[in-house]
């Protein structure tokens, strides 16, 4: 049987979430018995408990990538987004804009998409909408990362809280070098991410396709 991985932004919170659910459920058995108010309790109990294991797994995925213009999908999710957009906060330029929805189950890891350099990192308050609105890339919470690949182009990354996504964790340092195969960082519980991309780049992905983080080939720079 295959052991789960789980991320280390999800440790402390399945420890604490451990030690409540047998505050709750070892005081009501010693109290009730075997009711069944007891017996639907621990169910209860189980499935939650089961689901934030799922949510914070953390899947080994290695990937080798000989051409340094490939991009990489940086997260599991849906395709929701592919447009050229004006890109306002550090090229002030038409980008083509790809965006990635993930849902409530999908690995909330998030992934170099390129290897290079970390030339920008910048995080911005703002509001939890649903994070499938267009509106959600520049109103609601998210972080920004730039990274220039080995050949000298630049990227742009935001990381975008939803509803539920209360935290967003980024590990990318500014001037620091980045390679594929490593963590960006992880975004808590629904969330998209968008990558602003030159306007000529090839695209290998498609509207609605659903992709994989640091699996699925997201298109190339010319």
């Amino acid at each position: 049987m295959r052991r789960v991985r789980i991320h280390q932004e999800g440790k402390i919170i399945l420890t604490c979430l451990l030690v409540v659910l047998c505050l709750i459920n070892i005081p009501l058995w010693l109290l009730l018995g075997s009711s069944p108010v007891v017996f639907v309790n621990m169910i209860i109990s189980v499935v939650v408990l089961c689901y934030f294991v799922y949510f914070f797994r953390n899947p080994r995925r290695i990937v080798t990538i000989g051409d340094p213009s490939t991009l990489i999908s940086p997260a599991d999710g849906k395709i929701v987004v592919i447009e050229p957009t004006m890109e306002d906060e550090y090229f002030h330029e038409k980008r083509l804009q790809v965006s990635i929805f993930m849902s409530l189950i999908s690995v909330h890891a998030n992934w170099y998409p390129l290897s290079g350099i970390v030339k920008y990192v910048r995080h911005h308050a703002g509001s939890h909408s649903v994070a499938y609105a267009p509106k959600s890339s520049k109103e609601n919470e998210h972080s920004s990362i730039v990274i220039e690949s080995e050949d000298g182009r630049q990227i742009l990354m935001k990381q975008i809280a939803g509803v539920l996504a209360q935290r967003i964790v980024t590990y990318a340092k500014e001037g620091h070098p980045c390679v594929i195969n490593e963590h960006l960082g992880f975004i808590k519980f629904g969330s998209r991410v968008d990558l602003f991309l030159p306007l000529d780049t090839e695209l290998y992905v498609k509207l609605g396709e659903k992709v994989r983080g640091n699996e699925t080939i997201i298109g190339k720079l010319k």
